[in-house]
């Protein structure tokens, strides 16, 4: 007997994210879970089958650095916009998200426990969200708001009750950040090791005992800790106490990669942030940025050749990847990143899996999702045409699952005979 909700992806081919190069096969989905892979399933009358001829389907996949309130610290922007606007450009984000076949995403600062709820509840629409809701800092460090002017500018996140200020300085008060964020909801600590890599990286950054006690509060917690992190001392003083992944390729020197290898910890590279500057299509000034998270004695373009130098070793090396962007208002442009991490060096198969199957071990839910496997939710982006292909992959997306349901279709979609509340 056939059972009545079923959902049927039928005649196209399958990249099941294990590994396996893609197969032709019908992906059965019934609820919100995939209940068969495979050739000849019978379908009947009942069944919403959506004929997938010609197109791929593959994992929701998942960027594992986000910033969906937004990140760009410029000037006019934080002194213009209202405290309410980050929530609503959020929503906007968040769609572009799932818009690009991103099901899953780490926000890494920024969203707090309401915006999550309200995906979560159906409010707004966006991919399945994990949140640090803030991200530890030193005094003079990546949030602090304090200028060359002496005038306080905050670049990011205003602190408010569900989202607790992030300045800490010594072992005391890096452990109350932590436990005030866990409280407020996070689902992981998200930790600046170091300065932005364009601005007193160097010279600003926590020192390996309070990087320690922040490490003992996530696992006393039974929590990760993701460290952004430029330079090989800062990581690898995070690596050793404890972080989970490493924020942003830098310079990576043989010992740094020697400790991903031996904590088992992930990389996520966000390459795409440093491809503009290698091509030579990056900013040609920033005087529009808040005046400390720039520094114009940084040669962009070295730095970018350094950071896919760096990609690469790692990568030959056996490092495990995850994708991640950090964009804030670019999403939807995210899938630029598995182009990017093909430059550096992975096949698009690999690219791939740093955006399913990897992704999905690093975020804890490989039993879940970043993989179509009988019994894994229903998380399904159809492309049409196959996978290779990555820096066309974002305008061939034509049609994305999340638990089942349809949450976004393209014009030019596969033809589809399905019955209400099957979309």
């Amino acid at each position: 007997m056939t059972n009545l909700n079923r959902l049927v992806l039928r005649g196209g081919a399958v990249f099941d994210g294990t590994g396996s190069e893609p197969y032709a096969a019908d992906v059965v989905v019934e609820g919100r879970q995939i209940v068969a892979i495979g050739q000849g399933i019978e379908v009947g009358p009942a069944d919403a089958v959506v004929d997938v001829a010609g197109c791929t389907v593959l994992p929701g996949m998942f960027d594992c650095h986000v910033h969906v309130l937004g990140i760009e610290p410029r000037l006019l922007d934080r002194l213009n916009e209202p405290f309410s606007y980050q929530f609503y450009n959020a929503a906007a984000n968040l769609r572009r998200l799932v818009e690009c076949g991103i099901t899953s995403a780490r926000d890494c600062a920024g969203a707090d426990l309401g915006v999550k709820q309200a995906i979560e509840s159906g409010v707004i629409a966006g991919p399945r969200l994990q949140i640090s809701i803030t991200a530890l800092s030193q005094t003079g460090g990546h949030m602090d708001g304090m200028t060359p002017s002496s005038n306080w500018v905050v670049p990011y996140y205003v602190p408010h009750p569900g989202r607790p200020d992030s300045i800490a300085d010594g072992v005391t008060n890096v452990r109350k950040v932590v436990r005030q964020s866990l409280r407020a909801g996070a689902d992981f600590v998200k930790v600046l090791a170091t300065h932005s890599g364009s601005a007193r990286s160097e010279k600003t950054r926590f020192n390996l005992a309070e990087l320690a006690a922040i490490g003992e509060e996530a696992a006393a917690q039974g929590v990760a800790v993701a460290t952004h992190a430029y330079g090989s001392g800062p990581v690898k003083d995070a690596l050793r106490t404890g972080s989970r992944s490493i924020e942003h390729v830098a310079d990576l020197d043989d010992e740094a990669i020697e400790l991903f290898l031996e904590t088992g910890a992930w990389l996520v590279p966000t390459l795409s942030l440093y491809r503009p500057h290698l091509d030579g299509d990056g900013p040609a000034e920033q005087r529009d940025r808040i005046g400390h998270q720039s520094d114009s004695r940084v040669d962009p373009r070295a730095k970018a050749e350094l950071a896919f130098a760096s990609f690469r070793r790692a990568h030959e090396a056996g490092v495990r990847i995850a994708m991640g962007t950090d964009f804030g208002n670019r999403c939807g442009d995210n899938l630029a990143e598995l182009s990017a991490m093909e430059l550096g060096g992975m096949t698009p198969t690999q690219a791939l899996l740093a955006a399913t199957s990897s992704a999905a071990g690093l975020l804890g839910v490989a039993d879940e999702r970043g993989t179509l496997e009988v019994g894994k939710a229903a998380d399904l982006v159809v492309v049409s045409g196959g996978v290779s292909a990555l820096g066309t992959l974002r305008e061939r997306i034509r049609r994305v699952y999340q638990d089942g349901t349809l949450t976004f279709e393209s014009t030019g979609a596969a033809s589809a005979a399905e019955p209400a509340g099957r979309r």
